[in-house]
């Protein structure tokens, strides 16, 4: 048996409870895992709220790192004691459990569980964002919302070693300081001006907190505002949470292409794809090392619901990782 964060019914973080499940054996192609540092994503509370429908009872969370404990039948490329990561796989938080082999990532020498735990599906995001939805070349100016918390730390980093100007909004002075320290060439506070820019404006503009969420006009309003930043040749990108529905009538009057990047999950279909999340941004020198960091802030299991408590009320910077 292992303890877990689990959930027996969908609605805020107090439906979040500490239970002991099952392990078992590693099967074909699988392995078992010990956790060591547990991420902690938007996602995770989109299932536990139920805006994501998930069968119950259900273990939170969907992404981990640890080492391994036991290779089952058929596995070549693991064996005990290695360490690795993986995101996309349901039921992250908890001490152990059995997972397909294709899924792990080994962890880099220099790169700590925590680090790993919490960067792969921040990292897919942020790769896809600048490589795939929209190529940034040196000189580009990305216009970053949330630039302080994890997605956006290691964001500003990326950016800054492509060459890219990066403008990062953020809800404080402290977060400006993050933002500033982590790659961002300029930040804007915006609980402090009105979101805008003069001149031409910028190539990107990335709309990357967590999503739009019903009833926050804060959210509505910086979207509304997030256009007027961008140039008439530009990109507005839109990262839209669950049951949003954008207006793209005010983008499009301005003569600014609108698109959505809704996330990174297509990338999960793929054995070894979320390699790229360690592979690009690590091996590269571009989380992790050096100067170049994301600000985990660790806290224990049991306290996994004051976790997204603190998440969905934009409390945290950086990335956030429970310690089984």
């Amino acid at each position: 048996m292992a303890k877990a964060i689990r959930y027996h019914k969908q609605g805020g973080p107090e439906v979040l409870q500490l239970d002991d499940i099952p392990v078992g054996e590693p099967g074909q192609g699988q392995v078992r895992i010990r956790h060591t540092a547990i991420g902690v994503n938007f996602v995770d509370t989109y299932q536990r709220s139920g805006l994501y429908p998930m069968q119950l009872p259900a273990v939170a969370g969907n992404e981990a790192a640890g080492v391994v404990d036991a290779v089952g039948p058929g596995v070549k490329d693991l064996k005990k004691g290695d360490r690795v990561a993986y995101t996309g796989l349901p039921g992250s938080y908890c001490e152990m459990r059995v997972v397909p082999a294709d899924r792990m990532v080994k962890i880099p020498k220099g790169i700590s569980d925590e680090q790993a735990a919490s960067m792969m599906l921040k990292g897919m995001t942020v790769h896809y964002l600048i490589h795939s939805t929209y190529k940034v070349k040196k000189g580009d100016t990305v216009l970053w919302h949330a630039a302080a918390g994890g997605v956006g730390q290691i964001a500003g980093q990326w950016l800054k070693k492509l060459g890219a100007i990066t403008i990062g909004t953020v809800g404080s002075d402290e977060k400006a300081k993050l933002a500033k320290a982590h790659g961002c060439k300029h930040v804007i506070n915006y609980c402090d001006r009105e979101l805008r820019r003069e001149g031409e404006g910028d190539h990107q503009g990335q709309e990357a907190a967590g999503g739009l969420r019903r009833g926050r006009q804060d959210d509505l309003g910086r979207l509304a505002r997030l256009p007027a930043a961008a140039r008439p040749d530009g990109v507005v990108r839109q990262r839209l949470g669950p049951g949003a529905a954008a207006e793209p009538r005010h983008p499009r009057e301005q003569g600014v292409a609108l698109r959505h990047a809704a996330d990174a999950r297509h990338l999960h279909r793929q054995p070894r794809r979320p390699g790229e999340a360690l592979d690009r941004p690590v091996q590269r020198g571009q989380v992790g090392q050096g100067e170049d960091r994301d600000d985990e802030r660790s806290t224990s299991s049991p306290d996994a619901a004051q976790a997204h408590r603190d998440l969905e009320g934009r409390q945290t910077t950086g990335s956030v990782v429970l310690i089984p």
